[in-house]
């Protein structure tokens, strides 16, 4: 059995916590994506806050959180998620990459940034899953992305529910954030999510194709203007490559005022799951 998997938009720091109205759709949609899968026994969580020469699992028994953002409310740097680590199973996943080819560290000091525990505290508030969080590499190299996630899936999952989740946003132009609304940002945004919902959830597609798209999305349309530096788009990669197929229910949102979107691919028996060479 393979894990559920789930690739997230985050939304704007801690603003989702603060009662943001621009985070309301986010607030609503989280926890019935939630529902749907089965509680899960750990979870994975890959955040696009957190990169490292070489990818990095948290491997604390009680990692502390991370307030990696500024600026914000006294509330927002007094948030609490006290969810434990799982140093066991970040080391059968440092294990099974290794044997895949892909050197991973463990950190023993790393805490959980907010792409873990913002929509966490969302989805599952009483913090009573363990979690472990895994780095983007520095390369920041899409190809080396989806095979890290395929590496991930090849782990003997046994009898453990495991939640894989991709933390990120499907729209990530900081200077678009606070610009004044206009009808060719508006475009760009729709364009570009347009593209990305097809090549996650076409069933028509070939996984070649949806591999290569994935791979050049800085070919996609708008695609460098929705994502200058591409880290926020990357957990989508080691989730496709986890999951090696069309998404199994994509979803449609608003964001601080942007077109967003996220993919659920529901745990899968291994000959359910075409992969891309």
């Amino acid at each position: 059995m393979n894990p559920t998997v789930l690739f997230i938009s985050h939304g704007g720091g801690p603003l989702p916590l603060l009662g943001d109205p621009k985070h309301a759709e986010m607030n609503e949609m989280l926890p019935k994506i939630a529902s749907k899968i089965p509680k899960p026994d750990v979870i994975l969580m890959l955040s696009a806050h957190w990169e490292e020469d070489v990818p990095t699992f948290t491997a604390a028994s009680d990692p502390p959180l991370i307030y990696d953002y500024y600026g914000f409310p006294k509330e927002s740097y007094e948030i609490q998620y006290p969810a434990k680590g799982q140093p066991d199973f970040a080391r059968r996943l440092k294990e099974q990459l290794r044997k895949e080819g892909i050197k991973t560290n463990l950190s023993f000091e790393r805490g959980f940034d907010h792409g873990m525990f913002v929509p966490l505290k969302i989805m599952y508030p009483n913090a009573d899953i363990p979690v472990v969080q895994l780095s983007l590499a520095t390369s920041l190299d899409p190809e080396f992305h989806i095979a890290m996630g395929r590496a991930i899936r090849k782990l003997p999952y046994d009898s453990n529910n495991v939640l894989l989740i991709g933390s990120g946003f499907s729209f990530h132009n900081m200077k678009a954030f606070f610009a004044q609304p206009n009808a060719d940002i508006v475009q760009k945004n729709r364009d570009f999510d347009n593209w990305l919902q097809e090549t996650m959830s076409s069933k028509d597609m070939s996984e070649e194709d949806r591999q290569t798209n994935l791979i050049h999305w800085n070919e996609a349309p708008s695609a460098e203007f929705c994502h200058p530096r591409n880290e926020h788009l990357l957990p989508l990669h080691v989730c496709y490559g986890a999951a090696g197929r069309a998404s199994d229910e994509a979803f449609s949102l608003q964001i601080l005022d942007k077109q967003a979107s996220m993919f659920l691919w529901n745990a899968a028996q291994d000959n359910c799951v075409e992969q891309a060479n």
